[in-house]
């Protein structure tokens, strides 16, 4: 029986932005799904339309939504998530949920410090505003450039913002922000459980939205921890990573990493 994998994105990308993934895991004799996040619309186009349909939803409802479909799995999955999805993933598998878990630039969990200036600034567009804690937020072209596309040429980000941005919900933004200062933050993550699968952190050197320092202050929580955590840069890559033209150079990483667990 082929080894599920589930693919989860963060805010701001659709699901379908995994459509290559999805296509070159099957032909690695995967069996992959995409999900999109509750109540998101099946293209980019109805999320467009439809803003307040995700509104709202915070990390939890998220996560409880994953799990659900990690239930009804044949058998356990690997989970692969990036930003909010990678926080997801992290939270998923400090549960004990999945073969393998890979969080790709994931987003800051709980007692995660460094907060970069181009962090913070990337985080401006919603957190600039306390209102849209309860609304769903659209990036410009030109803030799709500075948090995801920074790395990239002005025609390359830009079509990628033509192609997968939507609304996304604000609430797990200001989850995360506030995450160190809530007793129960759902930003909090099981880090030090020894019995959970291996576990891959993944850093784009150049990401704005989730810095480099960010990621590895998240692998440092894990030190208690005796399962299996590793940690993977690569050089000169933005948060753009999953979706830009070179995806599969991430992809086929992961996909080595995987072979070299035995999943």
């Amino acid at each position: 029986m082929p080894t599920p994998v589930v693919f989860i994105h963060g805010l701001w990308l659709h699901a379908t932005s995994w459509a290559p993934w999805v296509a070159l895991f099957r032909e690695n004799g995967y069996d992959p799904v995409a999900p999109g996040w509750p109540n998101e619309p099946h293209t980019v186009e109805a999320a467009r339309a439809e803003p307040e349909a995700v509104a709202n939803i915070g990390i939890d409802d998220a996560t409880s939504h994953f799990r659900a479909i990690i239930a009804s799995l044949p058998a356990s999955p690997v989970i692969i998530g990036h930003s909010f999805g990678g926080l997801i993933t992290e939270k998923l598998m400090g549960e004990g949920l999945g073969a393998a878990g890979v969080a790709i630039d994931p987003a800051q969990i709980k007692g995660v410090l460094p907060l970069p200036l181009a962090q913070l600034r990337s985080a401006l567009p919603v957190l600039g505003n306390p209102a849209n804690l309860h609304r769903s937020v659209m990036l410009t072209e030109k803030e799709f450039r500075f948090g995801f596309g920074n790395a990239l040429s002005a025609e390359e980000s830009d079509e990628l913002h033509r192609q997968w941005v939507i609304p996304s919900p604000a609430r797990p933004l200001f989850q995360a922000a506030a995450a160190n200062f809530a007793l129960h933050s759902e930003a909090a993550v099981n880090t030090r459980n020894d019995t959970r699968g291996p576990l891959l952190l993944i850093s784009g050197t150049a990401d704005h939205t989730v810095p480099d320092a960010t990621t590895r202050s998240t692998l440092k929580q894990y030190r208690h921890s005796t399962a299996v955590t590793e940690f993977k840069q690569f050089e000169g890559r933005g948060h753009s990573l999953t979706v830009d033209k070179g995806w599969k150079d991430v992809a086929n990483a992961i996909l080595d990493w995987l072979k070299q667990n035995g999943i």
